[in-house]
């Protein structure tokens, strides 16, 4: 059974704390009580696919485990994505949804060439949406083995902080590491700082995984001042780029803290990494499942528990099984550093413009809270540089024009600086990720 060595794990532990969700602790032999009690009270036909409307719950937890067991193709959907259920619901094919932990019969009858390969070995299956960022959300298609198989060698216990989202493969993994080593998931009500920060003393978190986007926010806020945080050993941060101005910011901090650079796709799973040192960009990514290679400066990668497709898109692999993943890097030996997305990049002029460097550069600025650099279409260059920018304080707009382009005279070629400001109170969405676009 795909599950048995977790349940193995469970059961040796029955009495230690699993989760912890609004203050009360759920242990392991709860959780194996709870599998088999969703098993018979939702009476989900075997290898169907599944729709699973939550966020992060002991309930959903257990579902999403008593899913696996199933054999059924799951399709996680956080609040996140509520927006965008139905349209989800229908690219996945989802046979029945689960909300509020009632079942809901779809009537649909309706298949995938990738659904029935899964269906033929008689494993469960798992399809992520990618957050549409930069574009349209794609449903990558997975077995789940592959990506279970990870978690059978036992690695350290934590008391884990989930804080990236139920239907986002980083959150799934956060999950998955924390269960099958023994360790404890605490589960934040809410996901601003103040809130995170409280969870963190009072539940004694010692891995906090989240976002560059959100560790800014967190910096600013000053918040960290008001708290114990001394029981944080890791802070892993992904999921989009870390600026090199917020990451010196958090080392001095969190001068006691291992800062781990993590690299995952919706497309592959998050692989395992080591950052060079706590106050570097440089990376080394891959592990036993994962093969890497540069071609013409894009890192491609070859791995064990890559999806099998696209739902609604065109296979992004080549013809030897290397995934194109459009991350442009620089190499140093072992090391990347990932520059940005291929798509993200600014042509002006025939220049190329990296947005992660432009934002590096305005955080410095002491009026700017936060930054976001994308491009909008120019007839006589192109494309130009804009910024989405949240101010610090009350600052006249106009006035603040005129001071970005004296900061950035001299730091930077004249093209890279932004000709059009937009100014905002989000420039990040609901899954702290910066959003390059109006």
């Amino acid at each position: 059974m795909n599950i048995d060595f977790l349940i193995n794990k469970f059961n040796s532990i029955k009495n230690d704390e699993a989760i912890i969700y609004q203050n009360k602790p759920y242990t392991y032999g709860w959780l194996i009580d709870r599998i088999e009690f969703w098993n018979k009270k939702l009476n989900i036909k075997k290898k169907s696919v599944v729709a699973l409307e939550s966020d992060f719950t002991p309930d959903s937890i257990a579902m999403f485990l008593m899913l696996v067991k199933n054999n059924n193709i799951i399709v996680p959907l956080s609040s996140a994505s509520e927006s965008n259920k139905m349209n989800f619901l229908d690219i996945s094919k989802s046979h029945y949804t689960i909300k509020n932990n009632e079942v809901i019969n779809l009537i649909r009858s309706d298949s995938h060439e990738y659904y029935k390969k899964l269906n033929k070995k008689n494993t469960a299956g798992l399809v992520v949406f990618s957050s549409g960022s930069t574009g349209e959300s794609k449903a990558s298609v997975h077995d789940i083995m592959p990506i279970l198989n990870k978690f059978k060698v036992p690695k350290r216990k934590y008391r884990s902080l989930i804080f990236l989202l139920f239907d986002h493969l980083g959150g799934i993994n956060t999950m998955l590491y924390s269960l099958s080593n023994g360790g404890c998931l605490i589960i934040p009500e809410q996901r601003n700082p103040k809130y995170v920060l409280e969870t963190i003393q009072d539940h004694n978190v010692e891995l906090l995984p989240t976002t560059p986007s959100f560790l800014n926010i967190m910096i600013f806020s000053e918040l960290y001042k008001k708290y114990d945080l001394s029981s944080l050993k890791i802070i892993s941060y992904g999921t989009e780029i870390m600026h090199e101005h917020t990451l010196n910011k958090l080392n001095e901090i969190f001068p006691n803290v291992k800062l781990l650079q993590t690299y995952g796709l919706s497309e592959l799973g998050v692989m395992r990494s080591k950052s060079e040192s706590n106050n570097s960009l440089w990376v080394k990514i891959g592990g036993e499942q994962f093969k890497t290679r540069v071609v013409k400066n894009k890192l491609e990668i070859k791995s064990d528990s890559a999806m099998l497709g696209y739902l609604n898109a065109d296979s992004p692999f080549t013809d030897d099984g290397w995934f194109k993943t459009n991350d442009l890097v620089e190499t140093k030996d072992k090391y990347f550093k990932i520059l940005g997305r291929q798509s993200e990049i600014i042509n002006v002029g025939g220049e190329k413009v990296y947005p992660s460097e432009i934002e590096n550069l305005l955080l410095q600025m002491n009026e700017i809270e936060d930054v976001s650099i994308f491009s909008e279409k120019n007839m006589i260059l192109g494309n130009i540089v804009c910024a989405k920018i949240k101010l610090k304080n009350d600052i006249l707009q106009k006035t603040f024009k005129q001071m970005l382009k004296l900061f950035c005279k001299g730091k930077i070629e004249k093209y890279k600086i932004p000709m059009k400001l937009y100014f905002s109170d989000n420039v990040y969405n609901n899954r702290y990720k910066k959003i390059r676009r109006i």
